[in-house]
């Protein structure tokens, strides 16, 4: 039986102008893709947003919680996983998803999107802005793909799925 795909959606807990839709909108793809969605669990910013598009669509959700404070969890995280880690926890986020996409940028997303490339995992940038495309695709071109909308962004993970 093979391995499930997780996309792991990544992104900053702030300032959802423009991420909080294209996270949502996401994780409802990635749902339709039959994907799992995995994100940092938390109930705001990317991490919620991601979570209740996939739950939009009938998909599972995974939430890597950096504390052990429970009330501060996703509704729409079907599987909480409580780490105690902190921002240590990003590294979990990074090696147990197939593929990440980080939909905004912020200081842990950068983090997040560091650790899968130096595990040369691909990563794809959706409304990253020009300075993080062009610093992560100089450190890792052949890992780094730029998505302009969340259709290219899901065109982009299909293309890098193991057989």
């Amino acid at each position: 039986m093979p391995s499930p795909v997780i996309v792991g959606i990544m992104g900053p807990d702030k300032q959802l102008d423009k991420a909080g839709p294209l996270a949502e909108q996401l994780g409802k793809a990635a749902a339709e893709a039959g994907w799992m969605v995995l994100t940092g669990g938390r109930s705001r910013g990317v991490m919620h947003a991601a979570c209740t598009g996939a739950k939009s669509a009938g998909g599972t959700t995974i939430g890597i919680i950096p504390g052990d404070n429970t009330a501060d969890i996703s509704p729409a995280v079907d599987i909480p996983i409580i780490t105690g880690m902190g921002s240590a926890r990003d590294n979990i986020n990074a090696l147990s998803s197939t593929v990440l996409v980080a939909v905004g940028m912020g200081p842990g997303t950068s983090a997040e999107v560091s650790l899968a490339l130096k595990c040369n995992k691909h990563c794809v940038l959706l409304g990253v802005g020009d300075q993080a495309a062009a610093h992560f695709s100089a450190l890792a071109p052949s890992l780094v793909h730029i998505a302009g909308d969340v259709g290219a962004a899901v065109t982009h993970v299909k293309s890098v799925l193991p057989a």
